[in-house]
């Protein structure tokens, strides 16, 4: 029973680190930003380069945007 309850408590602690680092801390990359971000990227290192990114569409309001801000 004790031994139960140890490795449960093991594994817990192990899932917890395994999954505390994950990501990077950094603001989100829109598709646009990413896009402009990875043809520098190939730019600099001398790889062919990727289609040029179309700037996005300026972003209508909706009426329940409200409702998330």
């Amino acid at each position: 029973m004790v031994a139960a309850r140890l490795m449960t408590t093991i594994a817990l602690v192990a899932a917890l680190g395994a999954t505390a680092a994950c990501g990077r801390r950094s603001d989100l990359d829109t598709p646009y930003g990413a896009a402009v971000q990875a043809r520098k990227d190939a730019e600099k290192a001398g790889e062919p380069l990727p289609p040029e990114p179309q700037k996005p569409v300026e972003d209508k309001p909706f009426i329940l945007d409200k409702l998330i801000q």
